[in-house]
Formats: structure tokens, C-alpha cells, sequence
């Protein structure tokens, strides 16, 4: 009991998230489960060969620290070609255990207790719980679930002389919202002016729909000066078991990122990282993405217009946001609740992404999925009791 007692939670007001507790409940139930965001098919046969390939080369031992030197310089390759920006390979791209870690050693290297850090909500919910492990404070920018334009004089209230740094997220989760020109020179107005650093969580780069493109933040000199960009082969590659990603920052910034880095996991999965570096050498693997997705994002879409949900086509990401607010009076994580338990098919609760949990009556689906589960998924919602 003494020991109990001497116990204090760093993270009083945090359980277990959302799509843990969905996915059981799918689980539990049978149900389809669109809720937490992961491809339901597998990676390449070739990407898998690869694997294959490099465990029976013998790469099976510690990686270096910041990551094997041909994944980091392919990397350096790709994000070149994206964005006109050229990390270093050896002093500014780092190997990390999935977008995840690197964003929240991005959060750990810049912010000290009592800084605050302007969180966009609805927002992933990684980003909170790290800045309050660090001793900061979020302050919210409370966006619509439809994610309409963003009020950057809203944004610039919420700076004081406290505001160390600011979250970024294009393409958007859970909103699908892709970040436009205008909105990343407002942020680098906003960034130098006040001195901010800037994490930008940009997993869904290469899933972006009806011609639009990715803007990153790398190809703003004014903004990849003082920027952390946390990117992922989980979602590219349809490898989220994998934890693979990556954090793109100057030289200065990176080296202190890395003192975090290495205590925290040293260095990720070795054949995967060589796997992925050869995986790379052809672009069409991860360009031909867009298309992949916009197709299920149509399908999706189509097949539950006549149930009457208020939608706004995802613009990038593999979620679609539905608003049922004229269909249901239940709050959303009550409706994803018995829609998974009476239906057969799990949903998000968008509540469940913003720091008071407000309730906009709008549900998060996933679409990377198999044709027939989202068909067969929106056959069930199209009978459903509303």
C-alpha cells in the first residue's frame, strides 16, 4: 500500500485511447472495423521479398542510431524530389520507431515546463499527452470536424510570450483536411515573427485526392529552418505493425533530437530499414498512392450517400468524417458504441480527438479497406436504425 500511495500519474486524465477500445469492441463483437486506422491488406510481395532478403543477409544485428546510412539517404532522395529540400544524411535525417516516437521526442527536445504549444484540434491524440510529459501546456485552436478554413487571427490570439512551439497536421487526421499554400505562408509568418518551432506530423504526405498536392513545410526555407518534419512508411507501405518512420530537422535540431532519440529506443528494426531503402529506389511505389485511396475514398462514399450523412469528400488520409447531427440526437461515442454492437461496424467518435470532447455528432470512418468490407460495411449502416 505505501508503494500505491507514493504512486503519482504523470497522465491523471489519460486511459485507454479510443481506437484500442473500438477495435476491442469489434473484436468483441464481429464487426467490420473502420475505426482505428490501419490498412486491412497487406504490404508488396516485393517489398516482403526484401525483408526476406536482407534477414538472411545477416542484417539482423543493431542499426546505428540514427538509422541505416541507405534508408536515411533515400529519405534524403525522396524528400528532395517532393519538396525542393535537401536534408542531410548524415546530420539531419533520423531513423525512428514510427511517426509516433518521432514526434514525441520532436516535442520532448523543444519544450520545458511551462511552455505552451498551440495543438490545431481535432487533433491526433499523441500530441497532448507528450507536451504534458514535458511539463507544457496545450492551447487549443478548436477547428469544425468539417475542418473549414482556418482563422489565423484565432491562431495568433492564442501566442503569448509562453508559446514555444506549434503542431502542425496536413493531410489532416481524423479531418482529411489538406493544408493549402496560404496556410503554411500564414504559419511562417506567425513562426518567425514569434520565434516558434514547428512539428509537422505529415504521415499521410503521399495520400492526397482530386489533384490536389501535399505542401510540406520542408519546402518553406523560412519554416524548414526551425522545423521538426515527422513522416511514416506505415502508412505508405501498408506496414503500420512496422513502426518505421523518420524526423527531417536541421543540423542544430537534430543533434538534440538524437540525445532523446537514443535512450529512448537507440535504433528501429534493421532488415526493414534496408528493405525500405531498396523498396524506395522505385517512386512509383508510394506515388501511385493518391490514386489507390481516392478510389476507395469514392467507393466509400458512393455507397453511403443515401443513408443522408452531411460529408465533405476527405481531401487526403484514408478517413472520411460524417456528420449524422439531423439523423440522431445520441452523442457520437454512444452511436459508434451501438453501431458497432446492433450493426456490425466500428467507427471513431470525433469527440475523441478533441480536448473537451465536444460533440460536433460526427463519426470518423476509415476506408483502407477491401472493397467488399467497405461495401458490405455500408449495406449494414444503409439498414441501420438512426
Amino acid at each position: 500500500m505505501l508503494l500505491k500511495n507514493r504512486l503519482q500519474s504523470k497522465l491523471p486524465h489519460v486511459g485507454t485511447t479510443i481506437f484500442t477500445k473500438m477495435s476491442a469492441l469489434a473484436e468483441e463483437h464481429k464487426a467490420l472495423n473502420l475505426a482505428q486506422g490501419f490498412p486491412e491488406f497487406d504490404c508488396s510481395p516485393d517489398l516482403q521479398q526484401l525483408v526476406d532478403k536482407y534477414v538472411r543477409s545477416g542484417k539482423n544485428q543493431y542499426a546505428p542510431m540514427p538509422g541505416a546510412l541507405t534508408l536515411r539517404e533515400a529519405i534524403s532522395r525522396k524528400t528532395f524530389d517532393a519538396s525542393g529540400r535537401e536534408y542531410h544524411p548524415v546530420t539531419e535525417i533520423t531513423v525512428t520507431s514510427g511517426a509516433t516516437e518521432a514526434l514525441f521526442v520532436a516535442i520532448s527536445t523543444v519544450v520545458h515546463p511551462g511552455d505552451e504549444v498551440i495543438v490545431f484540434e481535432p487533433a491526433y491524440d499523441s500530441y497532448v499527452p507528450a507536451i504534458e510529459l514535458s511539463g507544457g501546456v496545450p492551447v487549443f485552436v478548436t477547428l469544425d470536424p468539417q475542418y473549414k478554413a482556418i482563422d489565423w487571427e484565432v491562431v495568433r490570439s492564442c501566442i503569448t510570450e509562453k508559446t514555444r512551439a506549434i503542431i502542425v497536421n496536413t493531410p489532416h487526421n481524423p479531418t482529411g483536411k489538406v493544408w493549402i499554400s496560404s496556410d503554411l505562408q500564414s504559419l511562417a509568418s506567425l513562426a518567425e515573427a514569434h520565434d516558434l518551432f514547428v512539428i509537422s506530423d505529415e504521415v499521410y504526405e503521399y495520400i492526397v485526392f482530386d489533384g490536389r498536392g501535399h505542401i510540406s513545410v520542408s519546402s518553406i526555407p523560412s519554416l524548414a529552418g526551425r522545423s521538426f518534419v515527422c513522416g511514416s512508411f506505415g502508412k505508405t507501405f501498408h506496414t503500420t505493425g512496422w513502426k518505421l518512420g523518420y524526423c527531417l530537422a536541421p543540423a542544430e535540431l537534430t543533434a538534440e533530437f538524437r540525445k532523446i532519440h537514443q535512450f529512448l529506443v537507440f535504433s528501429v528494426v534493421t532488415p526493414l530499414q534496408f528493405a525500405v531503402a531498396e523498396f524506395l529506389e522505385d517512386p512509383e511505389h508510394y506515388l501511385s498512392l493518391s490514386a489507390f485511396y481516392e478510389r476507395k475514398r469514392d467507393l466509400f462514399n458512393d455507397a453511403i450517400k443515401d443513408i443522408g450523412f452531411v460529408l465533405k469528400p476527405s481531401e487526403g488520409s484514408f478517413f472520411q468524417n460524417v456528420s449524422y447531427a439531423h439523423l440522431s440526437d445520441e452523442n457520437d461515442l454512444a452511436l459508434a458504441e451501438r453501431l458497432t454492437r446492433e450493426v456490425g461496424v466500428a467507427a471513431i467518435p470525433v469527440s475523441a480527438f478533441y480536448g473537451r470532447e465536444t460533440d460536433f455528432k460526427t463519426l470518423r470512418f476509415c476506408f483502407a479497406k477491401h472493397d467488399d468490407t467497405l461495401l458490405r460495411a455500408a449495406g449494414l449502416l444503409n439498414s441501420a436504425r438512426w
